[in-house]
């Protein structure tokens, strides 16, 4: 721990200014997510959103049913 304080202590103006320049990272170029981050999330929301709706309004699931009263036992047969 000591020579680490020593060290920062030591540093004058200069070098501190030369580390954080150093440091700093300035994007000069969008990449992919800053070009096409916000189409390609919205394409994926449409893309989910119609699938769902399909499946829930075309494939004929029925949803949540409960089947208390709907199920009768049947009789038990002995052969």
């Amino acid at each position: 721990m000591v020579p680490l304080t020593k060290s920062l202590l030591s540093l004058s103006g200069r070098s501190i200014r030369r580390i954080s320049t150093r440091q700093t990272h300035h994007k000069t170029a969008h990449d992919f997510n800053d070009k096409y981050g916000n189409a390609v999330l919205l394409g994926g929301l449409t893309f989910c959103i119609g699938v769902w709706s399909y499946v829930a309004t075309q494939t004929g699931i029925t949803w949540n049913r409960s089947p208390i009263g709907k199920i009768a036992p049947q009789k038990w047969r002995e052969d």
